[in-house]
Parts: C-alpha cells; structure tokens; sequence
C-alpha cells in the first residue's frame, strides 16, 4: 500500500497507489491521520485513481479514516474510484455512509 497526502482548500488528501490490502504502512497512516486531525484537519478526500485493488483490510482502513473524521465533527468522502471499487462499496452498503464523486474536484467542492 503506496500513499501521498497533500492539501488544497484546507482539505487533505489521501491518494493511495496500486493495491489497497492493509499492511505495515496502514499504522502509520493512521498515526499521520491523527497528527494531521490533532493539528485540525476537518476534511479528508480519499484518492482512489491509482487503486487497482482493494481487500476487507483496504475497506478496513476507509472505515477507520471516515470514523477519525466523524468523530471530530469532520468528513471524508472518496474519489476517483474505479467501476470495481465503487461495486466493491456498494455491495458491502458503505455508499450509503462514505459519499463517492466521481473527480477530486467534485469532491472538494462537497465537501
């Protein structure tokens, strides 16, 4: 699991690489995630472009950071996801919590 966060409009913005599958790097994500949330950081895009991938430990780490968010009054919304992955959250109902758009650029504006 790659990932990059950069910021625009005060949003951060979570861009994850090839397979989202879990794995050492996810703790420090969230250990990121909580310094960039304690320093407050109140929205979050998650960048799904370059995901080709995506397990129950990647859905895992998409809970965890839409529920970091939440609990401090903010919001995270997904982007760019891949026919496949917005299947993948359809099917297991997470379209109904996480909003999906469809560029980062509807998604900044939404959130």
């Amino acid at each position: 699991m790659k990932y990059t966060l950069t910021e625009e409009k005060n949003v951060l913005i979570i861009t994850f690489q090839g397979d989202l599958i879990g794995g050492s790097d996810s703790l420090e994500l969230m250990d990121t995630i909580n310094d960039k949330i304690n320093a407050g950081a109140s929205k979050a895009i998650i960048n799904m472009h370059d995901v080709r991938y995506m397990n129950s430990s990647g859905i895992g780490i998409l809970i965890t950071i839409f529920t970091k968010f939440k609990n401090k009054n903010g919001n995270a919304v997904v982007s760019n996801a891949s026919n496949q992955i917005v299947k993948l959250l359809t099917i297991t109902k997470l379209d109904t919590v996480i909003k999906i758009f469809s560029t980062q650029e509807e998604a900044v504006d939404a959130v």
